[in-house]
């Protein structure tokens, strides 16, 4: 899947660098923005024939464009004016889109907000959405696109789970070494005890041949023990 969008990404991202003027170019970004394999939208705002459509009728696509990159429902719909009017397909994608976004802000995800976020009317609308089209439509890792103002909060989180990784490690390896300590003594305990078992045997077969009629079985049982310690 992830090779699949990968090669889709490329392709869309060939064509809009080569399109030859703004309509074809704005008709390849309806294209991304609508695809089911495509989540991140940072190499096409890389563009630079985007400027193109910078204070044209058709700026409205590069809104829309930065919209799908870092936007949510939310905002499309208390700006809908503002860009053009998105198909079907762009729906879905926004809305898939509008649910990561809440995912990275939220660790629990209340029903009656994904609703209101989502503009659903009922929980059997919103599950079908969620089962349907999130977790078996989108069946690998997928995030959106980093604004430049979170690139601070992302270096430091990733320094914080480097920091936490390297702990972690070092945890592991001391608990490594104490295992490994901990296996010698064991190893050693059981030589000694094989060791004293064997004096042992020998001591019982020499009285054997002895047969000394003196030492009875009980004192041979204490010396045993005695041997063992």
């Amino acid at each position: 899947m992830e090779k699949k969008q990968s090669e889709v990404m490329e392709q869309l991202v060939k064509q809009a660098s080569a399109s030859p003027n703004a309509n074809a170019l704005t008709s390849i970004l309806v294209q991304a923005t609508s695809h089911p394999n495509v989540f991140s939208f940072s190499q096409f705002l890389a563009l630079p024939n985007l400027l193109q459509l910078e204070a044209t009728e058709n700026s409205t696509y590069l809104d829309m464009l930065r919209l799908f990159a870092h936007g949510t429902w939310s905002d499309y719909k208390s700006n809908a004016d503002c860009f053009p009017q998105l198909i079907p397909d762009q729906i879905l994608k926004l809305k898939q889109l509008t649910v990561l976004t809440l995912a990275e802000t939220y660790k629990v995800l209340p029903y009656n907000q994904l609703m209101q976020e989502l503009d659903m009317t009922n929980v059997r609308e919103l599950e079908d959405f969620l089962i349907s089209e999130c977790m078996y439509s989108v069946q690998f890792a997928a995030c959106r696109d980093l604004r430049h103002a979170q690139l601070g909060s992302m270096i430091q989180t990733l320094s914080n789970w480097l920091s936490t990784s390297e702990n972690l490690l070092v945890s592991i390896q001391e608990k490594i070494k104490w295992a490994d300590a901990m296996s010698e003594i064991e190893k050693k305990h059981r030589k000694d005890v094989e060791e004293k078992v064997q004096e042992v045997k020998s001591l019982i077969k020499k009285l054997h041949i002895v047969n000394r009629p003196t030492l009875t079985l009980g004192a041979m049982r204490i010396f045993a023990l005695n041997l063992l310690v």
